[in-house]
């Protein structure tokens, strides 16, 4: 047997963002502390400290969260079954819904004081409540059915009630300011995230129960919010630390409520898609993070979802002309096979980008570990980040897809809470909203058809 290793545990701060989120006291406990990796057992057994709501992962040395990921070389005995939730989610979707204040919301607190990390001692607020509804939902649990249905109604008509007391015009749908989603993503971000899940839930209630109409007209008015606001870049002003993260939600929502049925300004969402997939250089395959905190995985993640969505459609479009023998079997989407079967050049052009696009972003997240470092300690945006990115590697599928999804579960896994429950290390440090979005990343396969299914805008007769 071997002997047992212990590896110690330096004391991380990054920036006064980071210090924020970590009380004086729990720092001095932290510099005496150790990791210890028992490699006969093959597990990796985490620092916990007891904080107000369960025990919890308070930090990891940096050295296991960056450069090449050691973490990720540390052996473990988790048996991963591709499409399956094992209980280490079970016990986290349990810990979310234990979380949710009794009004039905959820809340990430206030940027000012990040230390604060129980769910209950602090305000519920409609980007926190959304994206852990949003969790519970892609994990089979709906309004009408699921162990967890009462949290999702009751967190559906608790944003609906938000979503109607909010003034038509504007962008906002809360006067909440200052919570940690808000500072770090942007102003609008509890819009965006919102109509999101609103979107997302739509179909899954009753055509003539009351709440349905409710959150039909909740989504109408989010839409407008959302359209009216975009810039002219396709991008969306009042951004955070991170405004990259904002913008590819907003367009993650439009693409969502178009297949929800709802008429969406196609203009509004090509200007957003064609705004995430700038940041890509074609050349170096690099993408800009100056709307990215300086961090390259956000604006990456954004990038790459937003040409999954374009190339899906763009394969969808081939893959019905071969069916109908316009194009032979081998026809791969270019440019000229595009125009071939009838779409608009300028529409041609940006469906083939994408797919040359994806392709090498594909390739760089499964190889590139330092890519995937983000920030050099997990926060609530890495954790988005490493969603978005299963999102777009689900919509277009593969190997690409399985390798990640299982890279996810096991890296996801060694860092859990004890609790159930995921914390940030820096800026978004919110156990719920880090939890919610681990979830998410980890249940992508059950919302693999809606998903695609949102990326593919109708190709009109403007197209063609």
């Amino acid at each position: 047997m071997k002997k047992k290793k212990l590896i110690l545990l330096p004391l991380v701060i990054a920036t006064a963002c980071f210090a924020k989120s970590i009380a004086p006291q729990t720092l001095e406990s932290i510099k005496s502390k150790k990791i210890k990796v028992d490699s006969a057992g093959q597990r990796i057994e985490l620092l916990t400290i007891e904080p107000a709501f369960g025990s919890r992962v308070k930090a990891l040395g940096s050295d296991q969260l960056k450069g090449e990921h050691e973490i990720d070389q540390i052996e473990d005995d988790y048996n991963y079954k591709p499409e399956s939730i094992p209980p280490f989610i079970d016990k986290a979707l349990e810990w979310l819904t234990e979380a949710q204040h009794k009004d039905g919301t959820w809340g990430a607190g206030s940027n000012s004081q990040q230390n604060i990390r129980d769910p209950h001692a602090v305000k519920g607020d409609p980007a926190t409540t959304s994206f852990a509804a949003m969790a519970l939902l892609r994990s089979g649990h709906t309004p009408q059915k699921g162990k967890y249905k009462s949290a999702v109604r009751k967190a559906t008509e608790a944003l609906v009630e938000i979503v109607e007391a909010s003034p038509t015009e504007g962008p906002k749908i809360t006067q909440l300011t200052g919570t940690q989603p808000q500072a770090k993503m942007g102003q609008y971000v509890d819009t965006s995230i919102t109509a999101r899940f609103l979107a997302r839930v739509l179909n899954e209630l009753p055509k003539k129960s009351k709440l349905r109409k409710r959150v039909d007209k909740a989504i109408d008015k989010c839409i407008v919010k959302i359209q009216n606001s975009q810039q002219k870049d396709g991008s969306w002003k009042g951004g955070g630390w991170a405004p990259v993260l904002q913008s590819s939600l907003a367009e993650q929502a439009l693409e969502i409520a178009q297949s929800a049925g709802k008429q969406i300004d196609k203009e509004v969402l090509n200007r957003a898609r064609k705004n995430q997939k700038n940041n890509f250089d074609d050349d170096s395959g690099v993408v800009r993070s100056d709307k990215a905190a300086g961090v390259e995985l956000y604006a990456f993640a954004g990038a790459q979802r937003a040409t999954a969505s374009e190339t899906w459609e763009a394969n969808d479009i081939i893959q019905k002309a071969k069916k109908e023998g316009k194009l032979p079997q081998e026809a791969k989407a270019t440019v000229d096979n595009l125009r071939k079967i009838g779409i608009r050049e300028e529409k041609a052009k940006s469906l083939a980008k994408s797919v040359v696009q994806n392709e090498r972003q594909q390739a760089r997240v499964q190889n590139d570990n330092t890519l995937l470092t983000g920030f050099g300690n997990n926060g609530g945006e890495e954790f988005l980040s490493y969603l978005m990115t299963s999102e777009s590697l689900v919509i277009t599928g593969g190997d690409a897809w399985k390798k990640w999804d299982e890279k996810m579960h096991r890296r996801l896994r060694k860092i859990q809470s004890n609790n159930g429950s995921w914390t940030g290390h820096h800026c978004i440090t919110s156990p719920v909203f880090c939890t919610a979005a681990a979830v998410q990343c980890l249940n992508t396969f059950k919302d693999a058809e809606a998903l695609r299914s949102a990326s593919l805008a109708q190709v009109s007769s403007s197209d063609k």
